[in-house]
């Protein structure tokens, strides 16, 4: 891009350090966790994905945009929310190409309402948080539309140093959906048309006629109700495509409402935040593990959640986990499976009580990345094994879960 007739940024870190870029996205200023994810692909559903919300994501890699948007692409469910607080790339791409694109990813960013900044040197950014963890920062605009000033400046370096941190902080009945609702829909797959695009009928509604979507004739066999605690939008298609009925409920929600329910099985979504300041779904997790032989399912905040009702505790990260290249090995077959990861907390395994089993580890840093419980039918994944849009390594534990309701129906 063009950095003559663009709108200049700065990304500023709490520590002083200053990047100076251009603006890609709307004008004004956003603070939060400067994270770095290392996937190639998928930068839509990495913004759209609430597990990001109030942190600003640096993609390591350096050309970003080439593929545009779309309308079908997004995490955040039927409400098209951009989660992350602001974003941070080297190089926006000024050719967008690719048969699915609705809108370049400067209209989508402008559009959403989203700070973002490009042509900032991400491999120094990234080494920065690679070694110092992750930081606390700020994305600014200039504040007279065209180039930062030294007070722009100094006052990115103090909104960074006043962020509070994710230590201590629920998000999770921030990034639920506020009412609930009930999810059919299943996975994409590609249609007959993308071969013959001339074809009758290769353009109708919903993705451009490319692709059909799985789960309207799909066998209802299993009634599950989900925690939103900022759940992923194909995690809810994933399980969907299992034969479940998903009925999606907001954070706060008493367990007895969900046991009236009479659910065959509990999901436990991913979410942002402190999974430690959670209380109430702790105890609502607690619950379901002490009172009740109801299969359940834990994914991300789900995991550490399961991990801290069971007596657990867990801890932030230096760096966390954020990419779609990340070794998972399952510790009883042995198989490593590459996996798609965002997270800044981790369950302590060494605090595990005795009936709690650990099923996968991390081989980048040996951290904890599913466990068990050896004595009712709860189990649980760090990762996210639904993948969008990255390996599909770890998708069989949602067979799992299916097998689990399938064994307790019987």
């Amino acid at each position: 891009m063009n950095s003559s007739t663009q709108t200049q940024a700065i990304l500023a870190l709490a520590d002083g350090t200053i990047f100076r870029g251009i603006s890609i996205g709307s004008n004004g200023h956003r603070v939060g966790e400067v994270v770095f994810n290392t996937a190639m692909t998928g930068y839509q559903e990495i913004l759209t994905d609430p597990s990001y919300a109030r942190q600003l994501v640096t993609l390591t890699y350096p050309h970003i945009g080439n593929t545009g948007t779309n309308t079908e692409d997004s995490e955040s469910g039927n409400a098209h929310k951009v989660w992350a607080e602001g974003l941070i790339i080297r190089d926006a791409t000024m050719v967008t190409s690719n048969f699915r694109n609705s809108e370049s990813l400067t209209d989508y960013l402008q559009n959403n309402d989203t700070v973002a900044i490009a042509e900032i040197d991400t491999r120094q950014l990234t080494r920065i948080l690679r070694d110092k963890g992750a930081q606390h920062g700020c994305i600014m605009t200039a504040s007279d539309g065209e180039t930062i000033s030294d007070t722009d400046v100094q006052q990115a370096i103090k909104l960074a140093q006043g962020f509070a941190g994710l230590e201590g902080m629920d998000l999770a009945k921030e990034c639920c959906h506020p009412d609930g609702f009930e999810w059919t829909a299943g996975t994409w797959e590609l249609s007959d048309t993308l071969l013959n695009r001339d074809a009758p009928g290769s353009h109708d509604s919903g993705t451009g006629g490319f692709f059909k979507q799985l789960g309207e004739h799909i066998e209802h066999k299993y009634n599950v109700v989900a925690y939103d605690f900022g759940t992923k939008t194909n995690i809810l298609r994933m399980l969907v495509d299992r034969g479940c009925k998903v009925t999606v409920v907001p954070a706060q929600t008493p367990i007895a409402d969900v046991i009236a329910m009479n659910p065959d099985g509990i999901f436990l979504s991913n979410g942002p935040g402190d999974p430690a300041a959670c209380s109430y779904a702790i105890d609502s997790v607690r619950h379901i593990i002490e009172e009740t032989n109801i299969p359940t399912f834990g994914i991300c905040l789900g995991h550490q959640l399961i991990g801290l009702a069971s007596g657990a505790n867990t801890i932030k990260m230096k760096t966390g986990h954020h990419g779609a290249n990340h070794p998972v090995q399952d510790l009883e077959s042995g198989v490593v499976m590459i996996t798609s990861q965002n997270h800044g907390f981790a369950v302590d395994e060494d605090t595990f009580p005795d009936n709690v089993k650990s099923t996968h580890r991390s081989l980048f840093d040996g951290t904890n990345q599913g466990m068990e419980l050896t004595n009712k039918p709860v189990f649980s994944f760090q990762g996210h094994p639904e993948a969008s849009p990255g390996p599909h390594d770890a998708d069989g534990l949602f067979d799992r879960f299916a097998e689990m309701m399938e064994k307790a129906k019987r």
